[in-house]
């Protein structure tokens, strides 16, 4: 593996690891995004009104319970080849993670804290955004980290398309059975989901209040 990896004629050129690096990171990010903009409102509504919660487990059930595999193999067969596919599989596969954070993170809230918001007269709109949502950060960026993971792993299934990625060495090196160069890729994905994560811990330690941080990570004691 490593004289693939450190081959420097691997690391340049459009099929070279930093094009299938940024490639991989763009999957993760817009499936990311696209899914957020289904599962967080969703999971807010129903976490915030209390109706629903049964929608809301039921759908993230059987959401998990679709093989990726299958439903990118389904969308291919009915779209053609491309990135449509991967993106279908993929959001699919972000959805329940970040749904079920989200409406785990607004019940989880005091009632007494929201029933004071109400007291002093803010409207249901400013009660979720400005008191619900602020303290479920810790769930909600638990659900994004999760899905993340999932994501930047899976997300490999790209190159059975056609498109592009990390998964591109994988497949490749299995076509061309060079072992060197799929193990490189497993490696490659592996050290993005690590990456990938930090950036999320990141991401919540600078938006989430010291107050909210779990125990051991700078919150309260």
């Amino acid at each position: 593996m490593g004289g693939w990896l450190f081959d420097p004629a691997h690391w340049s050129g459009p099929t070279g690891i930093p094009v299938r690096l940024l490639e991989h990171l763009g999957y993760t990010l817009l499936t990311l995004l696209i899914a957020a903009v289904i599962a967080v409102p969703l999971g807010a509504f129903v976490g915030h009104t209390g109706k629903g919660g049964f929608v809301i487990v039921g759908l993230s059930n059987v959401l998990r319970a679709l093989p990726t595999t299958a439903v990118l193999i389904l969308v291919v067969l009915w779209a053609g080849l491309g990135d449509f596919p991967v993106y279908v599989a993929l959001v699919l596969l972000a959805i329940p993670p970040i749904m079920a954070g989200t409406y785990a993170g607004i019940r989880a809230v005091d009632p007494v804290t929201v029933d004071a918001a109400r007291g002093v007269g803010m409207r249901e709109s400013g009660v979720l955004l400005n008191v619900e949502i602020p303290n479920a950060l810790p769930l909600i960026f638990g659900g994004f980290r999760g899905a993340a993971l999932q994501v930047v792993a899976t997300a490999t299934i790209a190159a059975y398309t056609g498109a592009g990625g990390l998964g591109r060495f994988v497949f490749d090196g299995l076509a061309l059975q060079e072992f060197g160069q799929m193990l490189a890729g497993a490696v490659l994905v592996a050290l993005l989901a690590v990456l990938v994560d930090l950036g999320f811990a990141g991401l919540q330690r600078l938006t989430v209040s010291p107050g909210l941080r779990p125990v051991g990570t700078g919150g309260k004691k």
